[in-house]
């Protein structure tokens, strides 16, 4: 689903800015386009994938995606192309949004069949695919570039679309044979036993992660009294906005090129950002494996949060061309905090296991909120007009990156303090004296001092013994 949004700006340094007679802050509308469509129906999207089927529903708005991609090798104007983007964020609310029903859903989805030391890693892996695709499709575009510009009359960037459609047909039907749903709606095939599916279902009882149940009016304003939706919302906002500095590389290559000299090929202006992406597939591995490890979600947040508040700040102050290789060497620092995506749903799936539809409706106002603050925020603070320099985009991503620690640590005491709160109640409720330290002298607590639901529940049980 990434590369769509990634190549448009791929193909805006490719041949379709001069086709299209795109100028100004066009490219910064186009996207804002695209988002405004994709944020009308996260919610309800993934409020949906509690009710339908998960293993049907998701690689069928795949299908459609792999469709709607195809007609942007179509789009004559700024006005068409606007039109087309807007529509395919607008069809996911109409088909559950073809592209808006996916991401949130398959953190949903794996948060309904994973325990915390598990599903880090798992979150990241498809957190990562968002790097891999932007990196791929950036090969892509120098290779239709270069092989298929002018082919059948069409120009290379339009072929890039194309191929995006067509590689991604099989894999959305793949989806159908090998996409798993819930564990409390999946039946025995010939990939689950019902001995499996009985496992999996005690194995997410035992966290106390609860399958999908009524909707009620308590419960949906319980699912607006708790700091849960607005602070890992919030927190999700600030890391989706930590690293915008990193889409500066590409301009700031082009800027070299002038209609007297060239200095960068169109296939190098394409190709020599992709190790951002690369910086970035190994951040996830490291934050999710060393999250995993420790059991707990926030040291890489603030690891990460300070390193790239750092980055901004040095961007901020670099000169554009006198020192180009810090400046070279900084741009494929910025995606340090890009890892964090998948570590901080996982967060949201276990801090709200206890209530599956108010999982589901906090991991999409995440993603929803995220998206959209991306409809302003670069357009206002990364205009395309002020392409590469972007003065005020840098030094605002570091106050970002900085609210994002500060809203980290934040989360973090809270989930201690309610934890403690309920072990206090249930030891209270056997009759089972309770330290306010128990929780942090228990060996055996299923995860660590992030607060997550398991914690809580093993600190009665240490007492027992």
């Amino acid at each position: 689903m990434v590369p769509l949004y990634m190549n448009v700006t791929n193909t805006y340094v490719s041949g379709m800015q001069e086709d299209l007679g795109l100028h100004g802050n066009e490219l910064n509308y186009i996207k804002t386009a695209w988002t405004c469509g994709y944020v009308i129906g996260q919610i309800p999207a993934n409020t949906l994938v509690t009710r339908l089927r998960p293993s049907i529903w998701i690689p069928l708005t795949e299908v459609v995606w792999s469709v709607l991609t195809m007609t942007f090798a179509s789009s004559k104007n700024f006005t068409t192309l606007v039109a087309i983007r807007f529509f395919v964020g607008k069809l996911s609310t109409l088909l559950s949004l073809a592209e808006s029903s996916f991401y949130p859903a398959m953190q949903y989805v794996l948060g309904s069949w994973y325990k915390p030391d598990e599903l880090g890693k798992r979150a990241s892996i498809i957190q990562m695919a968002g790097a891999v695709g932007p990196m791929v499709g950036g090969f892509l575009q120098a290779a239709a570039y270069d092989g298929l510009n002018g082919k059948y009359g069409l120009a290379g960037w339009r072929w890039l679309f194309i191929i995006d459609g067509i590689t991604t047909v099989p894999i959305a039907l793949l989806g159908f044979l090998i996409m798993p749903g819930l564990p409390s709606n999946t039946k025995p095939n010939y990939l689950y036993t019902q001995a499996e599916i009985d496992l999996a279902n005690r194995r997410m009882e035992d966290i106390g992660r609860k399958p999908p149940g009524k909707f009620t009016k308590q419960k949906i304003l319980n699912f607006f009294t708790s700091w849960h939706l607005y602070l890992l919302t919030l927190l999700y906002v600030l890391f989706n906005n930590a690293s915008n500095p990193s889409s500066s590389m590409i301009f700031w290559l082009k800027s070299f090129n002038t209609p007297e000299k060239t200095v960068y090929t169109v296939a190098q202006i394409n190709t020599y950002p992709l190790p951002i992406y690369a910086v970035q597939i190994v951040t996830t591995f490291a934050y999710a494996w060393w999250s995993d490890a420790v059991r707990a979600r926030w040291p890489p947040m603030i690891l990460a949060g300070l390193w790239n508040m750092a980055v901004c700040i040095v961007l901020a102050a670099t000169p554009l061309y006198t020192h180009s290789t810090r400046r070279w060497v900084f741009y494929y620092m910025t995606p340090v905090c890009a890892g964090l995506s998948g570590l901080i749903l996982s967060w949201a799936n276990e801090l709200t296991g206890h209530d599956s539809e108010k999982r589901a409706f906090v991991v999409a106002c995440c993603d929803t909120f995220a998206n959209v603050i991306q409809t302003w925020f670069p357009t206002v603070l990364f205009p395309q007009v002020e392409q590469p320099r972007v003065l005020k985009g840098n030094v605002a991503t570091a106050c970002v990156n900085f609210a994002m620690v500060c809203t980290a640590l934040t989360v973090l005491c809270l989930s201690r303090r309610d934890a403690r709160s309920k072990a206090r109640v249930e030891a209270k409720n056997q009759d089972i004296p309770v330290a306010l330290s128990a929780r942090d002298s228990s060996e055996d607590r299923k995860f660590g001092e992030d607060g997550c639901v398991m914690a809580e529940v093993n600190v009665v049980e240490d007492f027992r013994r």
